[in-house]
């Protein structure tokens, strides 16, 4: 169940989904509103601390307090290997691993590998459920196996330890500094020591209507301390990293897999969570409101470089990130990432060898219309490329791994040549008008190539078709979400197909003038 750097990304078992589970079109788990599970299922909550029995107490005493029938709840904790392991009360499952370290993903994996439910919520020991959580989040999973939901998460001064500027809601003030007794329910104590919640994380909830709009980028907007799936689609996707040993990333990086493995993204903003303390962002050196203005000069310099040490940790996360999710906006602008995102296969077409020539013009064309891709050619033309590591022979293990791992497959029958895009007045609208057109399948999504491999995966576009002047398919382009999905559902159930005449492909026939296409005068 456990994933490591550098292991397959593919590991998606291919089992079949459980039995009475159901799928939607693409990302639209609307659908499904209104529409509650005959028989709740066993629920496992996996609880990860270190260090925290206070905060460990109160997620505890909140959890006890659910809506959801409370013999079908599982609750394990795992200490991440406190100095003293944490007391919990009868009925909690308690497992501590040794110290070694910060190794969230491994308590994860601990936790679920004990598990007995169908339906797991990760919680962590700083974050404690309103009664209604459990029931609002599991909703989907329960109906939907491929869904993963993310609760809402706030921000509450439980701990007191922010002063008077700690809280904005209506009891902020009064009683400031002092902890919140355990005692007291959190729907209760949350609001009146409420701190500020992320914009960017509201922001992103809002434009993409609780992540229903959701996209390749949406992994960011699942937050692990309020993350629900099934037993059944976290075995598919595979475990957390393990090789994640400090703080951040490791939940993106398991949801952007979940999201490649077929994942249906939802925001439950019912299902609200408070977090004991604010977020990363307000965790740094003067969050206690104080200016420059209003300090020394020791410790002005002190607070930036503290500032400075915390932006490093968190350069550290994003360029982690970045060689592990390949889509554009998360991977590098001119570097590549050690994961592909787009795999172009050339095939010879049946019955048809194809020329180092022909294979020639087609990649290069390829690659000069999306440079950033990787193309896998037949092995007895391979040996044309061996100068360009982008260019791998069919035969080899990273041609394998490529084409299992991609987020989109682009087959090409036969050798193909790209004409050059037409300029589209920059790459970010680009995007944006492929996006917008995979909603609706208009003919935007065939526009170039990129426009094409942006598109397929959103919304109820799994795959295009491309034709050629003769009508005949040149081009298929296949995201992974909609190849796995029909595996398991059958075709033409989860995405649906789109086939569009394109004027910018054109196949290679006979023998090319290599020299001529290089020249440019044919």
């Amino acid at each position: 169940m456990s994933r490591d750097a550098g292991s397959s990304a593919s590991g998606v078992t291919g089992t079949a989904p459980p039995a009475g589970g159901r799928s939607v079109v693409g990302n639209s788990w609307d659908a499904l509103d209104g529409v509650w599970p005959e028989l709740p299922p066993l629920v496992s909550v996996i609880v990860v601390h270190y260090r925290q029995q206070a905060e460990l107490d109160r997620m505890l005493a909140a959890l006890a307090r659910q809506s959801y029938p409370a013999d079908r709840l599982e609750v394990i904790v795992v200490d991440d290997g406190s100095p003293t392991a944490p007391t919990v009360p009868d009925g909690v499952r308690l497992i501590v691993q040794e110290d070694r370290g910060f190794r969230l993903s491994a308590a994860r994996n601990v936790g679920v590998a004990a598990s007995s439910g169908s339906v797991l919520c990760f919680v962590d020991a700083d974050t404690s459920p309103e009664p209604d959580y459990v029931l609002r989040l599991t909703r989907l999973p329960a109906l939907a196996p491929e869904a993963v939901t993310v609760g809402q998460r706030k921000h509450a001064d439980f701990a007191g330890v922010l002063g008077d500027g700690g809280g904005r809601g209506a009891g902020a003030g009064a009683g400031a500094g002092a902890a919140v007794p355990v005692s007291e329910p959190v729907e209760v104590a949350g609001p009146a020591h409420e701190l500020e919640q992320p914009r960017w994380l509201r922001q992103a909830y809002g434009w993409s209507a609780d992540l229903l709009h959701a996209d390749d980028r949406s992994y960011r907007h699942l937050i692990g301390a309020v993350t629900c799936c099934t037993r059944w689609f976290f075995d598919e996707v595979g475990g957390f990293d393990e090789s994640f040993t400090s703080y951040g990333g490791e939940d993106w990086e398991w949801a952007h897999r979940a999201w490649l493995a077929g994942a249906v993204f939802a925001h439950v903003p019912g299902a609200v969570a408070w977090h004991d303390g604010p977020d990363w962002a307000g965790r740094g050196v003067g969050g206690d409101g104080g200016t420059d203005s209003e300090s020394s000069p020791t410790a002005r310099a002190a607070r930036e470089a503290e500032e400075a040490r915390r932006q490093a940790e968190k350069n550290g996360e994003t360029l982690r990130l970045a060689d592990l999710i390949a889509v554009r906006g998360s991977r590098g602008v001119g570097v590549r990432s050690r994961a592909v995102d787009v795999c172009v296969e050339l095939v010879a077409s049946a019955g048809t060898p194809m020329s180092t020539g022909a294979a020639f013009v087609s990649v290069d064309s390829v690659l000069a219309s999306a440079p950033d891709v990787t193309v896998v050619v037949p092995d007895d033309v391979a040996s044309a490329f061996t100068a360009d590591a982008r260019v791998l022979g069919r035969s080899t293990d990273a041609a394998e791994a490529a084409l299992a791992e991609a987020r989109v497959v682009v087959t090409v029958d036969g050798p193909v040549r790209v004409l050059p895009p037409v300029d589209t007045g920059g790459s970010d609208d680009a995007r944006a008008r492929s996006l917008a057109a995979a909603v609706g399948l208009g003919d935007d999504v065939a526009r170039d190539l990129r426009a094409a491999t942006d598109a397929v995966g959103i919304g109820s576009l799994g795959t295009v078709a491309l034709l050629g002047p003769s009508d005949r398919v040149l081009v298929t382009v296949e995201s992974r979400r909609a190849r796995l999905r029909a595996r398991r559902w059958g075709a033409g159930v989860a995405f649906v197909s789109h086939r569009a005449s394109v004027d910018w492909l054109t196949p290679v026939v006979g023998e090319p003038s290599v020299a001529a296409y290089l020249g440019g005068w044919g």
